[in-house]
């Protein structure tokens, strides 16, 4: 996986810096349109260019393919798994009702970093996303060679963003990669036959996952995270085929309908 965002930092005595009010994006997937500027403390020097941040929160999604690099696969295998793996993503965002079009994408050769906007609802992704995307690799592993099999790994957090001339940063990013690609996660899928990982940050499972009472939480299972500067936990999630949610009362609270 290439290297991922959030790496450089830069001095106050640098930059100026500008703070961003966002109400939305200006198009589907771009970067937020309006940003407020913050003018300089008296007597601060100005080294280099001046900068403007861009910030807005969002859900981050981080995804690779499980081995895309194994000598098995030549050239030509790996681009009909990247197409696959593309095709799968944005038939399962659809099925989960995600807006796929409306995620800000960038490619990452053997994966996709996605940033979702905050008005979707964060539910969706551990509700809908799971077994749609299961269903999606299952059908594309049933007509292709061993060397165009695919499996996945898909990080979820969410946070601040910082948007630029060369695309996004910011620690939310970086926080998500530290967990896509930490050992626990990865010694996880080596030892296992699902097709899915699905890694929760604390928050997202703090936050999200163990409230839905569609999401499985119980299927999680809690992994020490130990990756360069980081040190934290996370959730994991191994699914093999789609599963079906049994909708038991727990409370007098009248249920949400989330599916048609």
């Amino acid at each position: 996986m290439p290297s991922t965002q959030g790496g450089g930092w830069s001095s106050p005595q640098s930059h100026q810096l500008a703070s961003e009010s966002v109400d939305g994006i200006g198009q589907a997937g771009a970067a937020p349109s309006t940003a407020k500027k913050v003018k300089p403390r008296t007597g601060q020097v100005l080294c280099q260019d001046d900068i403007t941040l861009m910030t807005a929160h969002r859900i981050v999604i981080a995804v690779d393919i499980v081995g895309f690099g194994e000598h098995s696969r030549n050239n030509i295998n790996q681009v009909r798994v990247r197409h696959g793996m593309y095709r799968a993503m944005q038939d399962a965002f659809d099925f989960a009702r995600i807006p796929w079009h409306d995620c800000h994408r960038e490619d990452r050769g053997d994966g996709v970093l996605l940033l979702a906007h905050a008005n979707v609802q964060k539910a969706f992704f551990v509700d809908r996303l799971p077994n749609a995307l299961v269903g999606a690799l299952v059908t594309h592993n049933r007509v292709h060679p061993p060397e165009e099999k695919m499996r996945l790994r898909l990080a979820l957090h969410a946070g601040e963003v910082n948007y630029d001339d060369h695309g996004v940063t910011g620690s939310a990013i970086t926080h998500t990669f530290r967990l896509l690609e930490a050992r626990a996660v990865r010694d996880a899928t080596t030892t296992s036959s699902a097709v899915l990982a699905i890694i929760g940050s604390a928050w997202f499972y703090d936050e999200v996952i163990r409230h839905s009472e569609l999401s499985q939480f119980k299927a999680y299972r809690r992994v020490d995270i130990f990756n360069k500067e980081t040190s934290t936990r996370a959730w994991i999630r191994l699914l093999r085929r789609p599963t079906t949610v049994r909708r038991e009362p727990t409370s007098s609270i009248p249920r949400q309908k989330l599916d048609d």
